[in-house]
């Protein structure tokens, strides 16, 4: 497609750059650091701090705090609710919603300087991709959306929830003629018209080359939506009229496929390879998180897909990029932010040259929003270099559940459950700690995705295994801790997830974690009655 020529011409230049400077990573963070501080310094966020515009890479690491959200959340606000700009003198675009594993949405300013810094990313990636996989030439690309809830949807721009919204206004037109879901469909009143319609437009398309999503579980979940609304899609497809869909959405489009139509009249609605081969014969390449607690949803996903490739995503938050895939490892995205690390154990902190292969650490990231040596909550482990830029592998959040003194940790969590040896279709889906698991005690709920009789003994065999930690071991013998408790339920990651969003996440971006906790009340389906009497009905999600 000449849309895709085009694309490749346009983020040439940034690939070559990244490609040229990897020997140079000092020299350019350095670079990046004297760029951001003229934006930043003098501010009103960050006069504690003392910046200048002139600071040492040394003296900037040693008057600037490391942070978390609630540092800039009062300069956010200031800047969002009444215009008054504290963190940086780059124009702000728009505030990008986000949301962590237990907090509300939370709200990050994209200014153009910021925006050029995710630029400078996705140049590589894109070039990258199609250099490794030719066939993403001969068809429309899906970019995921950031599924924004129905309820905010009225308060935001219209331009905040498309993905492609990264890129620089040159490269975003260009890359809109290669998709295959037009961007209104972000427009829609609910989150429930904007996925159907995003179906519509998927499955109406045979040339479909490539899926980019972040969670693959949000990809198992639009197979499953798309079986569920098989028979109003088909109409939709036959008709080339939306029905009682999109309402509100001026010149929203319809997309007409009879071929389509007869397909998913035909299917009964199992999820299985043989109909999406045939749905979507050019399906090229599949990215998705793979790494840590999303690895078996993402081998479920390429099960269903098996026509194309399967890239791993990078690290990305809402907040900046850490790594990108390129030349087939996830290389940090050392031309974007300024980049420290910080060993999660001794709280010692590196600059990304000064790290070495084997080491785990936390990013930090100070980035053209005005977030300065921010702290994302990921742990990353360094496994080599590209002529001196890290190559770091994802592991898991960070940080420890601790309510009692227990001090569990997800690597912990994840070495124990490997032990147990769960029984083939059985998926570990997240340990969650909470506030009461029963006779008024904290404690520990394993969920499992399997059949009730595939449980087993696996709670009582995971307390043995966590019982050899100390702490946890201690808090167990004082009776502060209930025992760890498994509940099992074949549809577990839909519920994971529907809770995930009534706790205030984000469609889409919720990403599976092995370890969270959920404070107040628990959900019924995870009370101690409801998980030990299997024969009461359950609410549907």
């Amino acid at each position: 497609m000449f849309g895709h020529r085009l694309l490749k011409l346009a983020t040439g230049p940034g690939e070559r750059r990244f490609a040229r400077s990897l020997p140079s990573l000092e020299a350019v963070q350095r670079e990046n650091l004297a760029r951001l501080l003229g934006q930043v310094a003098g501010m009103p966020a960050h006069a504690r701090a003392g910046l200048s515009p002139d600071m040492s890479w040394e003296r900037f690491a040693a008057a600037q705090p490391v942070t978390d959200y609630d540092h800039w959340r009062e300069s956010v606000e200031a800047h969002r609710t009444r215009g008054e700009s504290r963190m940086t003198g780059s124009p702000v675009n728009r505030f990008q919603p986000t949301s962590g594993s237990t907090s509300a949405i939370k709200w990050v300013p994209y200014s153009k300087q910021f925006l050029g810094e995710l630029d400078n990313a996705i140049s590589p990636w894109v070039v990258d991709l199609y250099r490794q996989y030719p066939g993403l030439m001969k068809g429309r690309h899906y970019w995921s959306m950031s599924w924004v809830p129905t309820s905010l949807r009225e308060s935001m721009s219209d331009e905040v929830n498309d993905d492609l919204q990264l890129m620089s206004l040159g490269k975003r037109l260009v890359a809109g003629a290669t998709q295959s879901v037009p961007q209104n469909v972000s427009l829609a009143r609910t989150s429930d018209d904007s996925l159907f319609a995003t179906l519509a437009w998927l499955a109406a398309d045979r040339s479909l080359s490539m899926m980019s999503i972040w969670s693959p579980t949000f990809g198992l979940g639009l197979l499953k939506s798309l079986a569920l609304w098989r028979h109003e899609i088909a109409d939709v497809l036959q008709s080339g009229d939306w029905g009682d869909h999109m309402h509100g959405v001026g010149n929203p489009g319809c997309p007409r496929s009879p071929r389509a139509a007869a397909l998913l009249r035909e299917w009964d609605g199992s999820l299985d390879a043989n109909f999406f081969k045939a749905l979507w014969p050019s399906l090229a390449l599949l990215s998705a998180w793979d790494t840590a607690a999303s690895a078996p949803w993402a081998k479920q996903l390429h099960a269903l897909l098996p026509q194309a490739a399967f890239q791993g995503k990078g690290l990305w938050a809402t907040e900046g990029v850490v790594t990108i895939p390129y030349q087939g490892e996830h290389t940090l995205a050392y031309r974007s932010h300024v980049y420290e690390f910080q060993d999660p154990d001794d709280g010692a902190i590196y600059a990304p040259w000064e790290l070495e292969t084997g080491q785990r650490v936390m990013p930090l990231l100070s980035t053209g929003s005005g977030m300065l040596r921010y702290k994302l909550k990921d742990l990353v482990r360094v496994d080599g270099f590209n002529q001196g830029v890290p190559i770091l592998t994802f592991l898991g959040r960070a940080g420890t559940t601790d309510l009692v003194g227990e001090k569990l940790t997800a690597p912990v969590l994840d070495e124990a459950i490997e032990r147990l040896g769960l029984p083939a279709g059985v998926t570990p889906v997240c340990t969650v700690a909470v506030d009461n698991a029963g006779h008024g005690k904290p404690g520990y709920l394993l969920l499992l995705e399997g059949l009730p009789e595939q449980a087993g003994d696996a709670g009582e065999r995971l307390e043995a295994q966590l019982l050899e930690h100390f702490h946890y071991q201690l808090a167990r013998n004082l009776g502060q801790l209930e025992p760890v408790r498994c509940v099992i339920n074949p549809a577990m990651r839909e519920r994971y997830l529907h809770q995930c969003r009534q706790r205030g996440m984000i469609e889409g971006n919720i990403k599976m974690e092995s370890l969270q906790y959920w404070p107040g009340s628990l959900p019924g389906w995870l009370s101690p009655v409801a998980a030990s009497s299997p024969d009461r009905e359950e609410p549907a999600l």
